[in-house]
């Protein structure tokens, strides 16, 4: 029987599109490309999920490599705020979730400061029993060592876990320790996917 839901939350709970962000804001197609590939897609970014540097580090690194100036960069960075936003419908369903009796957890790759900046954002954080992000612990999804280090911090059993990440390797990783794993894909209704895993639900299907 499942206990716990372990939520990611790019794109599950959060919307995380900045190629959509910037070309709605007027950016260029070429600017757009430049920013995701030396910014958003760059090994810096994926350091500082890890938390092994700083975002003036960060922002530092990229400027000496990429075509970019520091000041965009830097103003770049001071939009991740404006970038990310909830996605109503799936959090509207963490109260519900509650409710029923299930623990709710958060298990998502975030640099430190930007995940302090949201968690002080959005409300939603009281809905959860616990969670991780990849910088605290100094490694990122889809590496094994962040579930291991989940599941054994808060002593859950994998078999009583559902596992939902947007993206699939975590979702298979998740599987691989024992969860029951949801890949919630873009289309997805993440309450009828609640539906379709056979969890019981009964404040959903009252709606």
């Amino acid at each position: 029987m499942i206990k716990n839901i372990i939520f990611d939350l790019g794109n599950v709970l959060l919307s995380w599109k900045p190629g959509e962000f910037f070309e709605r804001s007027g950016y260029g197609p070429e600017e757009v490309r430049i920013i995701l590939k030396d910014i958003f897609k760059s090994n810096e970014w994926s350091m500082l999920d890890n938390g092994y540097i700083t975002t003036s580090e960060a922002i530092d690194l990229i400027a000496s490599g990429s075509s970019l100036k520091r000041a965009s960069i830097s103003a770049i960075f001071d939009l991740r705020t404006k970038v990310i936003f909830p996605l109503v419908k799936n959090i509207k369903l963490l109260p519900e979730l509650n409710k029923e009796g299930f623990k709710l957890y958060y298990l998502s790759n975030f640099p430190l400061d930007f995940f302090e900046e949201v968690k002080k954002q959005y409300d939603f954080f009281k809905y959860f029993n616990g969670g991780i992000i990849s910088a605290e612990v100094g490694c990122s999804k889809p590496d094994t060592k962040i579930f291991k280090i989940f599941l054994e911090k808060y002593n859950l059993a994998p078999g009583e876990s559902l596992y939902i990440d947007d993206i699939e390797i975590n979702v298979r990783v998740a599987e691989s320790f024992g969860m029951k794993g949801i890949h919630l894909a873009r289309t997805d209704s993440l309450e009828k996917k609640f539906m379709e895993s056979g969890l019981r639900i009964a404040s959903l299907r009252s709606q």
